[in-house]
Order: structure tokens, then C-alpha cells, then sequence
């Protein structure tokens, strides 16, 4: 069993029970409830995350507060109408076919899905030339095969892997070792450059000691070709009218008892907002994202515990955002093209032939089922890149032909090597843009989800990633301060959709346990269980927990 696996096994254990270690045995936390008291729960945060919890709380019969600082809830899983086509802001995938939550969700909501046809992607080589489908699926092979071993020398090897050692350092060696001709390991070092559409960051400073943690379940990964509008609105409608929800309430200041006084009295938490209201629960859930925290943690009093300032300290957050491009027509598709399994991804290898050199990777959105299916490229970008096109983006009104513009311009030099792209035609320019804005938004956490760097140990020490995970999943409970999110879900689903759904759900859990109530019935189910033998891994295989690229929190 991995210890992706091994890890779910404890976070169920850590539904059921408390310890005053690492959480995953001991004694239960049990609350004295004053006569006639109903406890009050405030959640913070009204993601997928925030969402979940209060649905479970409040099923269990608890007075639940949810406070969310923006004008809506949802968190990163948010659409807008893009010409007349809804498309995510956040999520796209659903990743993992089996015990699900959040698949048995669009199941039921009859949600289109798409399980991307197994046809190889195109490729454009540094000096703008299409590859082969033979040389492009043999440097996509490649790739994916070293991919695949470095997940399994990280999960049997980690422990004498250095902590300053990269994924990129992983594929130079193997391509030398595999004895790749030099063309072909260019290639391949230049298309692994999109791992970092997988996690937020570049793949130098991916960790290969800690690559384990991006591992997922095996049972396939999906697009919600429908968009994530249903699943929120039926995730929304469940909880919104049992709990007391407070829009544009941004929390600036959480007070929470000693150890000491909130095992002897009934001394409150007191939350701040930013308009100086106070007020006052008997339990915190806190669910803002992880760049939030870090450049918050003053926001605590006390101040949090070291193991929880070292985790926050330690875990990066990622920087991942997209471009949609909507054409009048798919002119890149031929009629030829309608009648076989189309490319849902191309990638341009890192361009010899503009200013600037970075790699690019789009999904078509014309490959989509219908009714689903419109003229959109799909621009996922990772690090320094997205940072130069939100800044660019960011600088201009979005309903002005400025904007579309510059969006356009950036890209032409990707989408005009396509099939059929002539200059001159109306259905070659694009008509409508849109680009997210994730870190340069306080309430997004001025980023995406958790991923783990590599670090010089001279410099900040050894680091313990599964650790520090651990010790945001556990939270304070002794100062009735619990913490949820992409970041403290199981292993298999760390910076995902129903990652930060099961957080939630589990952080309820133990809350309702901790006052004597348990076997509450909500909708949903769990992901699997410890062993894998209902979630249909193949031994020996592994996979990408973004699996496809995305958005996952």
C-alpha cells in the first residue's frame, strides 16, 4: 500500500478520534455542554470546504454561523458567461472514478462529462513546427513514463532523497540514463516543463522527496464539460438555508481560549470582522485558503502553535491560472475532423521564435460533447508566466477591446501555427477573452492550491511535509480552533474539489462527536477505503492527482 493510502486510513481515524499527538489515536475529545446550551459553531470561509462543514454541523443539529468575505460563496468554484458559452473560473476536473463525492454529485445532477479520448496530443517543436504523431506521442510517452517513476522512487525512496532535489533533476537523469538522443531529451525536458500546470509551479522547484503527496488514486480523471455551476448550486442550496450566512464579512482577528480555561470554562471564541463587530461561538472552523493563512497568521491570539506557524511557513502555494479565447468558429478543425476522437490537448514547446520563451499548453474546447462543445482554447499557465499575463490582464477593463487585444496578441504566436489559422479571417480572431486573477485576490489566498518546493536544509532546516499537513489537519481542538481545505485533505486528494470536501466533512465530524452526537446522515460519500480494494487501483500504478490540467481546489 502506498502511503498516499496509508494516510487516507488515518484521516478516517481522525474523524472517530482525538489524541494530543498526531491525531490518529488516543483519547476522544469530549465537550461539557452547559444545560439547555445549543453550541454555535462559526465557519469561516464558504468554499467547497466551508460549505461541506456547515452542511454536517448543521445537520447534527448545531447553531452554524458561515461567514464568507466575498459578495457570494463557492471560493475559487465560480463561472461566467463567456459569448454566450458558461466556463470555470476554478475547477475543471474531477479527479478519481471511484467512491467519489463529488462525481456521484454531477452523476446525479446528470452533468456532462468528458473522459478525455485517448488520442495523442499535438505538438509544436521550439522553432513552431508540428510534430509527427509518432514523434510527438513518443515525447509524450517518455515523459509520462519518467513521470511515473519518479512517483514510485519518491513513495519506496523518500527518506534518503535530498530535500534540494528537484522533479526536473529526476527527468535529466533518466533521460541520460534511458540514453535519449539529444533531440528527442530536449524535447521531453521542454514538455515536462508543463507538470507545472499540474501544481502551480515550476517543475525545478517541484520536490522529488515529496512528489509522493501529488499522487492520486488510479480510476481516471474528468472534465465537467457542464461546468462546476450545478454541483455548487445543488452543494448550496443543501446548507444555505439551515446555517446563518453572512456575505462580505472578511474576518480580521480570532481570539480563542488557553488549553487551560477551555478545558475548565466556558470562555468563548470571539471573532473580529473588519468592520469591528465582534462575536462570539464555542467552536471556529477556519477554511480560508493557505496563502490567506500565511500572510495572516498574526490574525490568531494566541499565537497559533509552532507545529501549525512551521507548516504554514513550510507548504508553498500555487500559482495557476487560465485564459479562455473564444473564436467565432473552431477554425483549427477541418470537416475531416468532425467525424473521428479529436486532440483535447497541444502543446507549444518552449518558442525559439518570439521575445519571450515560455512553453504553453491549451485544451480544446471544441472536443467537448455536446452541448457543451464551443470555439475555445483553454491557456493554462504555471508561474512567471502567469504572473506577466494576470499583471498584463489586470491592468485593463475586461469589457474593452484593449483587453481582448492584449489577451489576443499574447497568444497569437501559439494559436496562429494551428490548422487552417489565416490572418485575414474574421473566424482567426478571436471575439471574447477572459483571464483569472487568482494571485492578486486576497480571498483566493493571492493564489491556487498547496504544492510542495524543494529548500536548501543550510537555509530553513529539514522539512516534513506529510507532518506539517498533519498538523493543519488536526488543527487546535484544545483551543476549539479546527482548521479545513485542500490543504489539510488526505493525501490522495490534496489540492482538489473533493479533497477539500472531505475536510470538511471530517473537521464536522469530529466536532458533533466531541459533543456526544454521531451516525448524522448527510448526502455523500467517502472515497474509498484504506486498502484501494473498492477504488480499483492497479498495484504498481499511480497517477496525478490534477490529472489533467486544472484548477483542483
Amino acid at each position: 500500500m502506498s502511503k498516499a493510502l496509508q494516510d487516507y486510513a488515518h484521516f478516517k481515524a481522525l474523524s472517530s478520534q482525538e489524541s494530543p499527538g498526531n491525531g490518529h489515536s488516543g483519547t476522544m475529545l469530549r465537550r461539557v455542554l452547559t444545560k439547555g446550551h445549543k453550541p454555535r459553531i462559526c465557519v469561516v470561509g464558504a468554499g467547497v470546504a466551508g460549505l461541506r462543514c456547515a452542511q454536517v454541523l448543521s445537520k447534527g443539529g448545531l447553531d452554524v454561523t458561515l461567514l464568507e468575505a466575498r459578495d457570494r460563496v463557492g471560493g475559487r468554484m465560480y463561472q461566467s458567461n463567456l459569448g454566450g458559452h458558461l466556463v470555470d473560473h476554478g475547477p475543471n476536473w474531477i479527479h478519481g472514478l471511484h467512491e467519489n463525492p463529488i462525481l456521484d454529485l454531477a452523476k446525479d445532477l446528470e452533468d456532462t462529462l468528458l473522459d478525455v479520448p485517448e488520442v495523442k496530443p499535438t505538438v509544436y517543436d521550439q522553432d513552431g513546427r508540428l510534430l509527427s504523431v509518432e514523434d510527438g506521442g513518443h515525447c509524450s510517452r517518455l515523459m509520462w513514463e519518467i513521470i511515473e517513476e519518479a512517483f514510485k522512487y519518491s513513495d519506496h525512496g523518500a527518506d534518503s532523497i535530498p530535500q534540494d532535489r528537484s522533479l526536473l533533476d529526476f527527468f535529466k537523469f533518466k533521460l541520460k540514463e534511458k540514453n535519449i538522443p539529444t533531440l528527442t531529451a530536449e524535447r521531453v525536458l521542454n514538455l515536462c516543463q508543463s507538470w507545472g500546470d499540474y501544481i502551480g509551479g515550476d517543475i525545478d522547484r517541484q520536490s522529488l522527496k515529496y512528489l509522493w503527496l501529488e499522487e492520486t488514486i488510479d480510476g481516471g480523471n474528468v472534465f465537467l464539460a457542464s461546468t462546476y455551476r450545478a454541483i455548487l448550486d445543488r452543494i448550496s442550496n443543501d446548507v444555505l438555508p439551515h446555517v446563518n450566512l453572512q456575505l462580505s464579512t472578511k474576518v480580521t482577528s480570532i481570539s480563542t481560549p488557553t488549553p487551560e480555561e477551555s478545558a475548565t470554562t466556558a470562555v468563548p471564541v470571539t471573532v473580529t470582522t473588519w468592520q469591528n463587530e465582534t462575536a462570539q461561538f464555542d467552536e471556529i472552523v477556519m477554511t480560508a485558503p493557505l496563502g490567506w493563512l500565511k500572510r495572516n497568521t498574526n490574525a490568531f491570539q494566541p499565537n497559533l502553535p509552532k507545529p501549525l506557524q512551521t507548516a504554514i511557513k513550510n507548504i508553498s502555494y500555487g500559482a495557476l491560472e487560465k485564459v479562455y479565447l473564444t473564436f467565432p468558429s473552431a477554425f483549427w478543425l477541418s470537416p475531416a475532423d468532425h467525424q473521428k476522437p479529436k486532440p483535447f490537448f497541444n502543446h507549444w514547446l518552449a518558442p525559439a521564435y518570439i521575445s519571450h520563451h515560455w512553453a504553453v499548453e491549451c485544451a480544446f474546447l471544441s472536443s467537448l460533447p455536446a452541448p457543451h462543445s464551443h470555439p475555445t482554447l483553454l491557456f493554462y499557465m504555471h508561474g512567471a508566466l502567469a504572473t506577466h499575463v494576470t499583471t498584463l490582464a489586470s491592468k485593463l477593463n475586461p469589457t474593452t477591446p484593449e483587453y481582448l487585444t492584449a489577451l489576443s496578441d499574447f497568444f497569437k504566436p501559439y494559436y496562429s501555427l494551428l490548422p487552417n489559422y489565416d490572418p485575414t479571417a474574421p473566424a482567426c480572431s478571436p471575439s471574447h477573452a477572459l483571464a483569472t486573477n487568482w494571485q492578486n485576490e486576497e480571498f483566493a489566498g493571492w493564489g491556487s492550491y498547496s504544492n510542495f518546493q524543494i529548500s536548501d536544509p543550510e537555509v530553513v532546516g529539514k522539512v516534513d511535509f506529510d507532518k506539517d499537513i498533519e498538523a493543519l489537519r488536526k488543527g487546535v481542538p484544545e483551543r476549539r480552533l479546527w482548521f479545513a481545505g485542500e490543504h489539510t485533505a488526505p493525501f490522495i486528494a490534496l489540492g482538489t474539489v473533493t479533497g477539500a470536501w472531505c475536510s470538511g466533512e471530517s473537521v464536522a465530524k469530529r466536532i458533533l462527536r466531541a459533543y456526544g452526537v454521531n451516525d448524522v446522515v448527510v448526502p455523500g460519500v467517502e472515497i474509498g477505503d484504506e486498502t484501494g480494494r473498492e477504488l480499483g487501483v492497479e498495484e504498481g500504478k499511480v497517477a496525478v492527482k490534477r490529472g489533467g490540467t486544472g484548477l483542483g481546489a
